[in-house]
């Protein structure tokens, strides 16, 4: 998919990324050891380190290929993070969001909330999809309170299904559909 315009929201821009974003985003995801943001983002899923080159040439195959379902986070005229959505089942219209906020200057400023509300209603406008899930993991209480201030319920929630630093976690699963979506626009 590709975006014809941004998408502007209260407090972010989603945009494509280009190839002239590479730089950028590479550093924000690999330049750092141990980045606060990766407590957040699914922490027990090894983040395996990625020379800039092999990074430009396969985000620059996904983006000449119009294959990447990421999408940029921008705030103040920089890269905050990004959105993505990727298809749980396509041929029954399942589809999954998730996003990451790299820059913890951003965290717990409503940049999340503000990124997420912009991406449902954008997926809902283009795509003739019943429902939008999110799926995270019980530690990520932030996200979890942004996906309910959101409207989503929790549909599933698979227990200690997640190992972190010795302790086990809950996969949770959040969803909404269209009309619940579109009843408290209305409101």
């Amino acid at each position: 998919m590709h975006m014809q315009k941004p998408l502007k929201g209260s407090l972010v821009v989603l945009d494509n990324i280009t190839e002239e974003d590479l730089p950028e985003l590479w550093e924000i995801i690999y330049d750092t050891e141990h980045p606060e943001w990766r407590k957040w983002d699914s922490p027990y899923v090894t983040l395996h380190p990625m020379d800039y080159e092999k990074f430009h040439d396969q985000m620059l195959n996904l983006i000449k290929h119009k294959l990447d379902k990421q999408f940029l986070i921008k705030a103040n005229d920089e890269i905050i993070g990004i959105i993505f959505y990727d298809w749980e089942h396509e041929s029954s219209n399942s589809l999954e969001v998730g996003l990451t906020i790299y820059r913890h200057e951003y965290l717990n400023r409503g940049y999340e909330l503000d990124t997420l509300k912009t991406w449902v209603d954008y997926l809902f406008d283009n795509f003739p999809i019943p429902r939008i899930g999110l799926t995270t993991w019980s530690g990520n209480e932030r996200l979890l309170s942004i996906g309910k201030e959101l409207g989503m319920m929790v549909e599933g929630r698979i227990r200690k299904s997640r190992l972190y630093r010795g302790r086990y976690y809950d996969s949770v699963k959040l969803g909404i559909l269209r009309e619940e979506w579109e009843e408290q626009q209305h409101q």
